[in-house]
């Protein structure tokens, strides 16, 4: 009993004290309430609930209709796949033992499938695809999501932007709304359409991770850089912003696997609109032509050149009798703006380029010598054999303050690295391998002035105070490298 008396008193000041707690909290807080308190939490956890997703379903629904599965066919000649004898010349011994004791099943004709997707731009029956979905096919079929089939036309193709046209015979039918890729900014959502292994009309959503993106090999196209789930099968098919308008046609992806691993590209739309209107015109697409090797700069070569940034095209070859030659550029300027638009890198440039029309007068804004200079160029035209230029990259005597050891070339060397002056080099250390300078590079210049042998390449080395940018040929690739004095 007398337990319970004293738990019994110890529970009712325990009360009386939070009582008297709370009182005192809310005269100093006259604002607190606890039921408003609550409401807030409830608020704040409940906030994620009232942000509005895309609908996805909608956009489906709308454009939908106008995605087309494409497949196509090719014939593979008996001529074209390997003797049944492997790759042994006919006039090896042993090719006869193969031929008189083995099997010889004359190869038949084999007939290849393949299949990509697209999809509609006009009601009349114009198809976009890519380039390589129907490259070299000798069927070409177009499915649409109600069943029908019908068999294409290849209008034309464009290898270096990876895109076709396609025409089929019909009216009336669904077609996609063009939208404009500048609009759609990184991170926001975007749509793909597709036939991923053949699974038609599959649908994958995703952000835009990056835009303007370069690749390897793919010159004239700014890709639209995404982490939508793109997979054998989507090549061709649209990329849609949260309105339902193209932005851009799904290409490739960069895999090691041969699957998605997040990181698919697109072409944007308004590359697509003027290469398909060329190929509608002509057949053909005709682009600018410089006629200049560039790379990107770094920081050490920006410094080395008098620049405080590092946007532009470092010219490192300029073609004789070119459109770049007859304009006045130069060996070491950096290309700064084209056509009124700010050159990013090196990758950037192509691609302006390539939009102009050959014989169109443009100017060209190039840094020189510590200054801004202001070209007029006549592009040239990229003709079907040619391939945009990319970056490229005596006595021994030593030059210690930089690391180098160089010598004089023979006339014979000369001639034989197809060059009419430069100086070699024998040995590296310190700075210059550091800078990533190897023996066997060629030092063709110092910042712009020309190197003929080892003693003018001292002097040019000793004019600079601490940096120098050595234009240098290794192999048939020419570069520029910033090498820093040693201490």
């Amino acid at each position: 009993m007398k337990k319970s008396f004293f738990y019994f008193v110890v529970v009712f000041a325990l009360g009386v004290m939070a009582t008297f707690a709370w009182q005192r909290y809310q005269s100093e807080n006259p604002h607190a309430d606890l039921p408003a308190l609550k409401t807030t939490v409830a608020n704040i956890s409940g906030s994620p609930s009232t942000i509005a997703l895309p609908n996805f379903a909608e956009i489906v629904e709308r454009v939908g209709p106008a995605v087309v599965h494409i497949s196509v066919e090719s014939k593979l000649s008996a001529r074209q796949r390997q003797s049944p004898f492997g790759n042994i010349d006919p006039d090896d011994p042993f090719y006869e033992f193969f031929k008189r004791f083995m099997p010889n099943h004359p190869p038949r004709d084999r007939i290849v499938r393949g299949m990509g997707s697209g999809f509609i731009v006009s009601a009349d029956g114009y198809v976009y695809t890519n380039a390589h979905v129907v490259e070299g096919a000798d069927k070409v079929t177009v499915k649409l999501t109600d069943q029908r089939e019908f068999q294409a036309e290849v209008v034309g193709i464009d290898k270096p932007t990876d895109v076709a046209l396609l025409k089929i015979d019909a009216a009336d039918l669904p077609n996609v709304v063009i939208g404009d890729p500048a609009q759609v900014p990184v991170g926001e959502w975007v749509l793909a359409i597709g036939a991923p292994f053949g699974f038609e009309n599959s649908v994958t959503a995703g952000i835009v991770s990056a835009k303007s993106r370069s690749l390897p090999d793919e010159s004239y196209v700014p890709f639209i850089q995404t982490d939508v789930a793109i997979n054998p099968g989507n090549s061709g098919g649209p990329l849609l912003n949260l309105k339902g308008e193209v932005i851009g046609v799904n290409s490739q992806i960069y895999s090691r696997s041969g699957g998605y691993q997040g990181l698919s590209f697109a072409i944007p739309i308004d590359v697509v609109n003027r290469v398909t209107e060329q190929l509608q015109k002509t057949g053909k697409v005709s682009r600018g032509y410089l006629g200049v090797g560039i790379q990107s700069l770094n920081q050490a070569l920006a410094k080395s050149f008098g620049l405080d940034h590092v946007n532009g095209a470092l010219v490192t070859s300029v073609e004789k009798g070119g459109a770049a030659d007859k304009a006045g550029v130069q060996v070491s300027d950096i290309i700064i703006e084209f056509n009124g638009q700010k050159v990013r890198d090196a990758g950037a440039l192509p691609p302006l380029v390539g939009a102009v029309t050959p014989g169109e007068e443009i100017e060209v804004v190039v840094w020189r010598d510590g200054d801004e200079k202001t070209l007029t160029i006549t592009v040239g035209e990229l003709s079907g054999d040619e391939t945009p230029v990319a970056a490229k990259p005596g006595k021994e005597q030593s030059l210690d303050d930089w690391g180098l050891a160089v010598r004089n070339l023979s006339d014979d060397e000369l001639a034989e690295q197809g060059v009419e002056q430069a100086v070699v080099i024998t040995d590296v250390d310190g700075p210059a391998a550091n800078a990533g300078l190897q023996a066997g590079d060629l030092v063709l210049a110092v910042n712009g002035r020309e190197v003929g042998n080892v003693t003018e390449l001292e002097k040019l080395l000793n004019d600079r105070k601490n940096t120098a940018a050595l234009l240098i040929q290794r192999g048939q690739a020419r570069l520029f490298v910033a090498l820093t004095r040693g201490k």
